[in-house]
């Protein structure tokens, strides 16, 4: 793009240098070729900047364009949590409905059995604890972790997904894509793409020559929580239908609004990726399970 923009650049000099060399008679009619310079220049600006739109939204249709076409997506895992000293690694399973669940379920080694299970729905987080037959159900706005960082079902679902989203939005329309910005002339093989909103700022590592999602972060900094960052990275990325879907994606999360700063790490390896549609989306919690006061959920998870 650089490129293009310095022949425009030369081109147009052309005439004003020439200009430059005038006779007297030519800067008496000073007024006359400073309209001239001015609506070269304009005509410049207006090339660039249309030049430069055209780029971008065929860049961010190119990123939006990567998202799997499938509603289910299913697969045995491998999990491995690192918080607070501790690095514990179990099979598990992820099941993905679009726009109704994301389940992440841990298994005992070798059993099989259930351990615990994280589900997030549109309406609610549910935490399961077999091991105590303790469950949490709460509203996003009861869990630390999510509201701090200002995400909902919808934001956590493209995390997963590989997928572009906008808070407090259900999904990214073709018009809503102006509002990201990709930095075309960056150098090397990934364009970054950022947006910001309030108190968060959002960036996205892409591939140049696919488009495809290789990394996320979110930054949430307030002067009442302090700072908190969720950092997502996608690899070995296996083919859905005609789309490429990360087999693993580990993601960091690490805040100063508790006491002392926190960091945990989740890793998660699908040995396999199916689109597996005969699956129950909601669980039913048994009544021998006691309620428990909602709670951040990641310290929860450390008891599984």
């Amino acid at each position: 793009m650089k490129t293009i923009y310095s022949i425009i650049a030369a081109v147009v000099a052309v005439p004003l240098l020439l200009g430059s060399c005038a006779s007297k008679k030519a800067v008496a009619d000073g007024n006359t070729s400073l309209s001239g310079r001015q609506t070269a220049v304009s005509g410049q600006s207006s090339v660039q900047n249309s030049s430069s739109a055209v780029a971008t939204t065929a860049y961010m249709h190119k990123v939006a364009d990567n998202k799997v076409y499938a509603d289910n997506i299913v697969g045995n895992m491998s999990f491995n949590l690192q918080a607070k000293g501790q690095n514990i690694s179990v099979p598990g399973s992820l099941r993905m409905r679009k726009d109704e669940v994301i389940r992440l379920q841990l298994f005992i080694p070798i059993l099989g059995t259930e351990v615990g299970r994280l589900e997030f729905t549109p309406t609610y987080v549910l935490v399961i604890d077999r091991m105590h037959k303790e469950y949490i159900k709460a509203d996003y706005s009861e869990v630390d972790f999510l509201k701090q960082n200002g995400l909902n079902f919808y934001s956590l679902q493209a995390l997963f997904w590989n997928q572009l989203f906008l808070p407090g939005e259900r999904k990214v329309s073709d018009g809503a894509l102006k509002k990201f910005a990709p930095a075309l002339d960056a150098a090397g093989d990934a364009v970054p793409v950022t947006l910001s909103a309030g108190n968060m700022s959002f960036d996205w590592n892409t591939d140049r020559a696919t488009g495809r999602i290789d990394e996320a972060t979110v930054n949430y900094k307030s002067h009442s929580h302090g700072e908190s960052t969720l950092n997502w990275q996608y690899s070995n990325f296996k083919a859905v239908g005609v789309k490429q879907f990360p087999a693993q994606q580990v993601f960091k999360f690490t805040t100063t609004a508790t006491k002392t700063p926190q960091t945990m790490q989740v890793s998660i390896r699908m040995s396999d990726v199916k689109t597996t549609s005969k699956w129950d989306a909601v669980t039913e919690v048994s009544s021998r399970y006691k309620k428990v006061e909602a709670r951040d959920v990641l310290q929860r998870l450390l008891r599984f």
